[in-house]
């Protein structure tokens, strides 16, 4: 098993991903500063992203541990394009489970692999930021940058 590290350093704070055998098993928001590289391109991806790509996390392999259910939620987010953003409620239609959307949002609340499952583009239904559990100004930021034009309706 080969373990790594894809750290980078961003506007919003220092962000790292651990990769194990190419494939991202847990990332978040760090303290700790610095920058690793990885093999697999994770680190590549990542600057990517912060430097305007929006799109660079897409090619990320990921491996997040779950249920069913959750693992369910994190693959439907990886379908939400940057620059847009979904309801919880409608998530929950999209996962086959209408009226779980609080199931969806305690799926977002645990998700392992922040960023690169997209949990900021969760939003609720009206426009409200919800939560986010690296802080509403971070969401701000990554909704901010996915789409300039973005109007956030309501914080």
């Amino acid at each position: 098993m080969t373990r790594e590290l894809a750290q980078v350093e961003t506007p919003i704070g220092a962000f790292r991903a651990v990769v194990i055998d190419g494939a991202v098993r847990t990332a978040a928001f760090v303290d700790t500063k610095g920058v690793h590289r990885d093999s697999s391109g994770v680190h590549l991806a990542l600057a990517a992203y912060f430097a305007g790509e929006v799109d660079a996390l897409d090619a990320i392999n990921v491996a997040p541990q779950g249920t069913q259910f959750k693992q369910s939620v994190w693959k439907l987010l990886r379908e939400v394009p940057a620059g847009t953003t979904v309801s919880y409620g409608e998530l929950a239609t999209r996962v086959g489970a209408p009226g779980a959307a609080r199931a969806v949002g305690t799926a977002n609340a645990t998700n392992p692999i922040c960023l690169i499952i997209p949990c900021h583009r969760v939003i609720r239904t009206g426009g409200g930021l919800g939560g986010y559990g690296f802080g509403l100004e971070r969401k701000r930021w990554l909704l901010a940058h996915e789409a300039p034009a973005f109007a956030l309706v309501n914080t």
